[in-house]
């Protein structure tokens, strides 16, 4: 009865350590997420109490950082007041502000989590993370390993610990570093199990648990690793069979075969040295102290300000009507770096319309590119395709270079050639640092598909399917999609006849996270295929026979075309030009020059973060510098992402389109006018609140504590396996984002604003549980904005408050002038 009970602990114990380690994925399906996810259950600001007292973690700026920030003005003072007596209404207001000044906050982070291993050194002078943690790093990077490796871990095909089993009993040399007796014993034994181990490493089943948590954080990155790839194997191209149990029991051998050798196989049981409090008592999230109070009365105040900024700004600014007869439309990703572009693209003329959607336009599948064994997912992570997209008679050739071939990797082969192409290597290396410029090195979207290559997108035979999926898609099926997407977004009637889908990827020479710059939307890669995929649906004959049954008519004059932006280098590629009838490719011509003139003026905008770019650099210059900083090998930060985003809007363009948003925004079209009972706008917030709320927390947490919650500065970062980063070659995998991307960013919760009346507003988001608890615990904040009288209501304690505007948004006469007066964020204005 007791060893059942005691296994039921284990299993209860790994069950909630896999619910609190990080849920990163490899480097290849980056996709941002809430960091403390596991305390998304709590209201926001207990979740981060708890988290700081748990994980000793920073969850807020410090308290010189907040009145640096009241000093500059960022926080206003009335607000502040607000806030206080919200929080302290028997206190006398005065006084309490006089607190939040002058008052030493101590540090809330009292953790008791680390005691029990701490013994370990404090008792029995010995390191034993540092004699286990290089040795199993390097085991598991070796079987995990994605392509780096020189030699492919020879067992990598079947369940990792069968695999450490064979090894130690085939192998020469011991997989165990000290080669001790009751460590192998318990490995060749199928049968052992954790209880059985740590009943010799601790001694008291009832600390067990506590240790498992001990053990476990001692390394939190590779512990989460292995929970993600337990639960989503086809994340890795080359697929391993792990899971969280084996890494626990094997850790557990290690730890054994390093005290038995360091202190013997009779040493005094780690739990009768140990008098902390149980793991039962460390988990109950805490009273929240008045230090940690302050803190957070600092936050909302801080928030609060940039709130009504934007708010105020929403409800005075004109409402413009889309034109009649649009020159074209556009639709972007919802991405906030694309609202810069479109707002450049509509400001040359004013029959170019624009729309925002999830960036991979509701086309959901995977994609094997011609002469690729793998297929990866062009949608978002949670979503599981049943569709294949194949390329075919593709004339995109990789330029060989031998410094990458497999040859370089071997003893004689990686001589010869640093004998012969050594010095050739350092005159390259040479040039590269004046003139940076596109190599086999780079990784850039433009060579995630060739553009003149062929797209099996129409299933035309129902027995055609490979790996479990269905090749393409059949005509209800891409009527399906591409009805839901332009209702999504409002485009219904007056189309142009031009209509781009405008996906976006990235460039970069010089960054592990570089999948973090592609399209979140389409699982961490460029929207190139999805944009060329919809555009062939939108344009088949027969789904606009189906589509003019549902009573959404596409014109015969109206063709859709793909594309994609490049959002590093600021450059745009055109798709399937040679297929276009020549009164389309004209009228494309014609357009281009708008697109051209936005690119350069989109990179005007963005090099003013770029400290080693003037203020007062030509727009063309800055369009230059931008493509040389993608490419050079000694520029950390050649796109800064999603920094500084703190918005999302649901709603028509007509709202946003005389406001400038200093790319902090999120757009998502929506026209209530088409949804009377929010039906729509529920999917919509289904995907928009836990995409754009993670990415909006990844950078909240990375940037107050960077060194725990994010990955530090990447200079060091040494990539493992091509699935992670690591300082140096025995690290922890480092979760989070690095410092170069979070630098510039203010950490504000996002504020969703969706365009309808209030009630259907709240109805809405409440559908879907998973949604609203975002909202109901304000892990994001949630406004509605009416779209007839833009009276705004505000999401707080369980309903929608009217939100009461005063002051003046600021009114921006030249938009040029204004984006270059400095380098901080800019408020939201009105365009003039």
């Amino acid at each position: 009865m007791e060893s059942s009970t005691t296994e039921s602990a284990i299993v209860k114990t790994l069950h909630l350590l896999k619910h609190l380690l990080p849920s990163q994925g490899p480097l290849k399906d980056f996709i941002h997420h809430n960091t403390l996810h596991a305390f998304q259950h709590l209201s926001f600001h207990q979740g981060l109490a708890h988290a700081s007292s748990l994980l000793e973690t920073n969850t807020y700026l410090t308290l010189p950082e907040y009145i640096d920030l009241y000093k500059k003005g960022e926080i206003d003072p009335v607000i502040l007041d607000g806030c206080i007596m919200k929080e302290w209404p028997q206190q006398n207001v005065t006084v309490q502000r006089n607190k939040m000044f002058v008052q030493k906050t101590t540090d809330p982070r009292i953790s008791h989590l680390a005691l029990l291993r701490s013994l370990w050194k404090s008792e029995f002078s010995l390191d034993l993370d540092g004699k286990t943690h290089s040795p199993l790093f390097r085991i598991l990077c070796s079987f995990l390993d994605q392509g780096i490796a020189s030699s492919p871990f020879p067992l990598r095909h079947i369940d990792f610990l069968q695999a450490m089993r064979e090894l130690d009993q085939s192998s020469w040399v011991s997989i165990f570093s000290h080669r001790t007796s009751r460590a192998r014993k318990l490995l060749a034994d199928p049968k052992t199990q954790i209880e059985d181990v740590l009943a010799l490493i601790v001694g008291a089943p009832s600390l067990w648990a506590h240790y498992i948590f001990d053990q476990q954080w001692s390394h939190p990155g590779w512990s989460g690793l292995i929970c993600y790839l337990e639960d989503q194997p086809d994340s890795l191209l080359e697929k391993r069979k792990i899971n969280f149990h084996d890494l626990v029991l094997f850790e557990s051998l290690i730890e054994l075969d390093a005290l038995d050798y360091y202190l013997g196989e009779s040493r005094q049981p780690l739990s009768d040295v140990f008098h902390g409090p149980a793991l039962e008592q460390i988990l109950v999230p805490s009273e929240i102290s008045d230090s940690f109070k302050i803190l957070s009365c600092w936050q909302d105040a801080y928030e609060a300000t940039y709130y009504r900024g934007c708010l105020t700004t929403l409800h005075q600014a004109p409402t413009q009507s889309p034109p009649e007869e649009p020159l074209f439309q556009a639709t972007f990703c919802i991405d906030d770096r694309e609202s810069s572009y479109r707002t450049y693209l509509e400001k040359q003329n004013s029959g170019i319309e624009t729309f925002g959607t999830p960036g991979f336009f509701g086309v959901e599948f995977y994609y094997q590119p011609e002469n690729s064994f793998h297929v990866t997912k062009l949608c978002p992570a949670p979503v599981f395709p049943k569709h294949l997209i194949k390329q075919s008679r593709t004339s995109l050739k990789r330029k060989r270079d031998l410094h990458l071939e497999p040859i370089s990797h071997s003893f004689l082969g990686g001589w010869l050639i640093s004998q012969t192409l050594g010095f050739w290597s350092a005159v390259q290396l040479f040039i590269n640092i004046f003139r940076p410029s596109l190599s086999p090195a780079t990784a850039t979207s433009l060579r995630h598909m060739d553009k003149i290559s062929e797209l099996t997108v129409e299933n035309e035979h129902s027995h055609q399917h490979e790996r479990g999926l269905q090749i393409g898609f059949t005509i209800t099926e891409m009527t399906d999609r591409v009805y839901n997407m332009l209702l999504s977004i409002g485009l219904t009637k007056d189309f142009a006849d031009l209509v781009y889908l405008v996906g976006h990827g990235s460039s970069s020479n010089n960054n592990p996270h570089y999948a973090a710059y592609d399209c979140g939307a389409c699982c961490g890669r460029p929207g190139s295929v999805n944009a060329r995929v919809f555009a062939h649906m939108a344009n088949h004959e027969k789904v606009r026979e189906e589509l003019r049954l549902r009573g959404l008519e596409i014109p015969r004059t109206t063709l859709f075309l793909g594309a994609l932006h490049d959002t590093t280098r600021d450059e745009i590629e055109f798709f399937e030009e040679k297929q276009w009838p020549p009164d389309f490719m004209t009228k494309h011509q014609n357009n281009l020059k708008f697109f051209e003139q936005a690119l350069v003026l989109n990179a005007k905008e963005r090099s003013r973060r770029f400290l080693n770019t003037p203020l007062s650099t030509s727009a063309k210059r800055a369009s230059e510098q931008v493509k040389i900083r993608s490419v050079s090998l000694f520029e950390p930060r050649p796109e800064l992402n999603h920094a500084t985003n703190t918005l999302c809007i649901v709603g028509r363009r007509a709202l946003t389109k005389n406001i400038f948003l200093d790319r902090r925004a999120f757009l998502n079209s929506y026209d209530a006018s088409l949804d009377p009972d929010g039906e729509i706008l529920t999917k919509i917030l289904n995907a928009a609140v836990p995409v754009c709320g993670g990415i909006n927390l990844e950078y909240y947490f990375s940037k107050v504590d960077n060194q725990k919650l994010g990955a530090g500065t990447k200079l060091p970062h040494n990539v493992m396996g091509l699935f992670g980063v690591a300082n140096g070659i025995d690290g922890d995998l480092l979760p989070g984002l690095p410092s170069q991307m979070i630098e510039v960013h203010d950490p504000i919760r996002l504020l969703v604003v969706a365009e309808h009346s209030a009630p259907v507003a709240l109805q809405a988001v409440r559908r879907n549980p998973a949604t609203f608890e975002w909202v109901k615990n304000e892990w994001v904040r949630y406004a509605s904005i009416d779209p007839h009288t833009k009276n705004i209501f505000m999401y707080e304690d369980g309903e929608m408050k009217p939100y009461s505007i005063f002051g003046a948004a600021p009114a921006i006469d030249n938009l040029d002038q204004y984006v270059v007066s400095h380098r901080d964020n800019l408020a939201m204005g009105i365009l003039k």
